[in-house]
């Protein structure tokens, strides 16, 4: 759905990636989604499989395993792997954003040759570890102690709400040093004292794993701590990264929604005739689409000033923020198009409104966004 000719913008290369990340979609994901999601079990090898199409870390340096693409491309890769599914996006998007971006902007050569190229190839799955029990908006007031032990530290405390948490082979964590500094630390699975229980029973984002990283006094060698960062900008900059690919794959879950809904309208009849022929369901679907194309057109001047290294984190809020919210509502309408038929497994609708629930909330809450916007445009910190 391409309503405003973006498409004519994009290079071949940025058009070429972005076709073929549809084509997995289409044949890996979309055939068993709805199975995956219902039994509440992630897709087997998925990692594995992301990583032989490019799209883990797809921004990283091809001399650390990356593909080295602009981040206009990463941008519709989440958009298309949104398409298929939440979950898919944010099995991508922890790996990519939030555990190789540090690991890449933060860490030593040492750590980028040895963790990088194997998280490029799903080899490693990894987890990112900064929402805690009693600190998710506000993660400055983190519990979570890094404290000096000989040549390492001990690491003490938990994180919660953690994607990929049960099957991780790695975790970027932050925490606060003796100094009242913020660190990350790569901390391994077969570290003594470190345990990853499973969050269960959730109703959004069941397609993929969910859980605690829990620190009991686990040693932390000092190879293992990131050397180039020490306070807040090291985990908000992984952040930014990943609520811009959040923008794009947004739009995913929104097009998919419509295209089903407008689909359904012209074959499904009452009263003698399409109920796309009703002017009530042409609202909704015309608002719909013109949601979908300004969602569209900020996600793409984001993608070209991000390319430009002058994307700012209020920008990047902005397009979060709107964009997650206008998916969810488009599935929200798009659902009363199907009517009963809307609920169920057979049409992809209820699910993503189930996942977009959840996404509206991470990485950063839809009220903390408009915050965000409202502190740059004023200057007055409303937090």
């Amino acid at each position: 759905m391409d309503y405003y000719q973006i498409e004519e913008f994009l290079t071949p290369e940025q058009i070429l990636v972005r076709d073929a990340i549809r084509e997995f979609v289409k044949f890996e994901i979309l055939p068993v989604i709805d199975q995956y999601t219902q039994e509440h079990k992630e897709i087997p090898g998925l990692m594995k499989k992301l990583g032989a199409i490019g799209a883990l870390g797809p921004f990283i340096p091809e001399e650390y395993g990356g593909v080295g693409l602009d981040y206009m491309s990463y941008g519709l890769i989440m958009q298309e792997l949104e398409f298929g599914d939440s979950a898919i996006r944010s099995a991508a998007s922890v790996q990519s954003s939030l555990v190789m971006f540090p690991i890449y902007k933060f860490g030593s050569e040492e750590q980028k040759h040895r963790f990088l190229p194997r998280l490029a190839t799903g080899d490693l799955i990894g987890a990112f570890g900064l929402t805690e029990p009693n600190h998710g908006s506000d993660p400055g007031s983190m519990e979570t102690k890094l404290v000096k032990d000989g040549d390492g530290y001990r690491l003490s405390g938990s994180k919660m709400w953690i994607t990929n948490a049960p099957i991780c082979d790695i975790a970027v964590v932050w925490a606060r040093d003796e100094d009242k500094k913020i660190r990350g630390v790569i901390v391994e699975r077969n570290f003594e004292g470190f345990s990853t229980p499973e969050t269960l029973n959730k109703w959004s984002l069941r397609a993929s794993k969910t859980g605690e990283l829990v620190f009991d006094q686990v040693f932390i060698p000092q190879e293992n701590v990131l050397p180039e960062v020490s306070s807040m900008k090291g985990p908000l900059s992984c952040l930014n990264s990943a609520r811009y690919g959040i923008s794009w794959g947004a739009i995913g879950a929104a097009v998919d929604c419509y295209q089903t809904a407008l689909q359904y309208a012209k074959e499904r009849k009452q009263f003698g005739k399409p109920i796309a022929s009703f002017q009530l369901q042409q609202k909704k679907l015309a608002e719909m689409v013109t949601e979908i194309t300004k969602a569209q057109l900020l996600s793409w001047r984001l993608g070209q000033l991000k390319n430009e290294d002058r994307a700012t984190p209020a920008q990047i809020s902005m397009a979060k923020r709107n964009n997650v919210n206008m998916a969810l509502q488009v599935a929200r309408e798009a659902r009363q198009i199907l009517g009963a038929m809307g609920i169920v497994g057979d049409y992809p609708i209820m699910r993503h409104m189930m996942n977009l629930e959840s996404v509206i909330t991470y990485e950063g809450t839809h009220d903390v966004h408009l915050l965000i916007t409202g502190n740059d445009i004023t200057g007055i910190n409303a937090f």
